[in-house]
Protein backbone atom coordinates (compact mmCIF):
# COMPACT_ATOMS: atom_id res chain seq x y z
CA UNK A 1 0.00 0.00 0.00
CA UNK A 2 2.89 2.28 0.92
CA UNK A 3 4.32 2.20 -2.62
CA UNK A 4 1.12 3.01 -4.03
CA UNK A 5 1.09 6.46 -2.42
CA UNK A 6 4.66 6.62 -2.83
CA UNK A 7 4.18 6.05 -6.74
CA UNK A 8 0.99 8.45 -6.58
CA UNK A 9 3.29 11.46 -4.47
CA UNK A 10 5.77 11.38 -7.10
CA UNK A 11 3.59 11.66 -10.02
CA UNK A 12 1.89 14.61 -8.82
CA UNK A 13 5.39 16.17 -7.61
CA UNK A 14 6.27 15.34 -12.01
CA UNK A 15 2.87 16.69 -12.42
CA UNK A 16 3.74 20.33 -10.61
CA UNK A 17 6.86 20.12 -11.51
CA UNK A 18 5.80 20.03 -15.87
CA UNK A 19 3.62 22.46 -15.06
CA UNK A 20 5.85 25.01 -13.34
CA UNK A 21 7.66 24.36 -16.51
CA UNK A 22 4.81 24.98 -18.69
CA UNK A 23 4.02 28.33 -16.65
CA UNK A 24 7.96 29.36 -17.58
CA UNK A 25 7.64 28.74 -21.18
CA UNK A 26 4.36 30.54 -21.78
CA UNK A 27 5.62 33.75 -19.26
CA UNK A 28 8.62 33.68 -21.86
CA UNK A 29 6.42 33.09 -25.08
CA UNK A 30 4.06 36.01 -23.65
CA UNK A 31 7.08 38.52 -23.02
CA UNK A 32 8.50 37.95 -26.42
CA UNK A 33 5.92 38.00 -28.65
CA UNK A 34 2.87 39.80 -27.03
CA UNK A 35 5.25 41.81 -24.23
CA UNK A 36 2.33 45.19 -24.88
CA UNK A 37 -0.55 42.52 -23.18
CA UNK A 38 1.41 40.65 -20.95
CA UNK A 39 1.05 40.80 -17.34
CA UNK A 40 2.04 38.37 -14.36
CA UNK A 41 -1.45 38.50 -13.18
CA UNK A 42 -2.79 37.79 -17.29
CA UNK A 43 -0.46 34.25 -16.78
CA UNK A 44 -1.77 33.86 -13.97
CA UNK A 45 -4.94 33.88 -15.00
CA UNK A 46 -3.91 30.96 -17.67
CA UNK A 47 -3.13 29.19 -14.65
CA UNK A 48 -6.43 28.78 -12.58
CA UNK A 49 -7.86 26.35 -14.78
CA UNK A 50 -7.19 24.85 -17.86
CA UNK A 51 -10.07 27.22 -19.45
CA UNK A 52 -10.60 30.67 -19.31
CA UNK A 53 -13.15 33.03 -20.57
CA UNK A 54 -12.94 36.77 -21.46
CA UNK A 55 -15.27 37.20 -18.07
CA UNK A 56 -12.42 35.84 -16.76
CA UNK A 57 -10.41 38.97 -17.00
CA UNK A 58 -12.99 41.11 -16.65
CA UNK A 59 -13.64 40.72 -13.39
CA UNK A 60 -9.68 39.65 -12.15
CA UNK A 61 -7.76 42.02 -14.02
CA UNK A 62 -10.69 44.77 -14.01
CA UNK A 63 -9.89 44.37 -18.33
CA UNK A 64 -13.01 46.15 -20.47
CA UNK A 65 -14.66 42.92 -22.04
CA UNK A 66 -13.41 44.16 -25.44
CA UNK A 67 -10.09 44.81 -24.64
CA UNK A 68 -10.12 40.83 -22.54
CA UNK A 69 -11.42 39.45 -25.86
CA UNK A 70 -8.63 40.68 -28.00
CA UNK A 71 -6.06 39.41 -25.48
CA UNK A 72 -7.40 35.90 -25.75
CA UNK A 73 -7.71 36.57 -29.20
CA UNK A 74 -4.17 37.66 -29.34
CA UNK A 75 -3.04 34.51 -27.16
CA UNK A 76 -4.96 31.95 -29.17
CA UNK A 77 -2.66 33.45 -32.59
CA UNK A 78 0.42 32.29 -30.92
CA UNK A 79 -1.18 29.04 -30.38
CA UNK A 80 -1.34 29.14 -26.16
CA UNK A 81 -5.29 28.96 -26.15
CA UNK A 82 -7.57 27.27 -28.64
CA UNK A 83 -11.07 28.71 -28.60
CA UNK A 84 -14.47 26.14 -28.03
CA UNK A 85 -18.12 27.30 -28.39
CA UNK A 86 -20.01 25.40 -25.67
CA UNK A 87 -23.32 26.46 -25.67
CA UNK A 88 -23.46 30.19 -25.86
CA UNK A 89 -20.48 30.62 -24.30
CA UNK A 90 -17.38 30.80 -25.82
CA UNK A 91 -14.08 29.43 -23.80
CA UNK A 92 -10.29 30.09 -24.18
CA UNK A 93 -8.47 26.63 -23.25
CA UNK A 94 -4.83 26.26 -22.41
CA UNK A 95 -4.03 23.46 -24.55
CA UNK A 96 -0.56 21.86 -22.94
CA UNK A 97 -1.82 22.51 -19.53
CA UNK A 98 -5.20 20.48 -20.17
CA UNK A 99 -3.04 17.82 -21.25
CA UNK A 100 -0.82 18.03 -18.80
CA UNK A 101 -3.69 17.59 -15.99
CA UNK A 102 -5.32 14.51 -18.41
CA UNK A 103 -2.22 12.89 -18.62
CA UNK A 104 -1.90 13.44 -14.47
CA UNK A 105 -4.95 11.64 -13.78
CA UNK A 106 -4.22 8.66 -15.87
Amino acid sequence: MLDGIEQTALGQIQLINDIKELMDSTKEKLKVELPKIYSKDLLEVLFVHPYTKIDMLVNTLDLHRDTASRHLKAIEKIGILKSMKIKNSKYFVNVKLFELLQKGMS
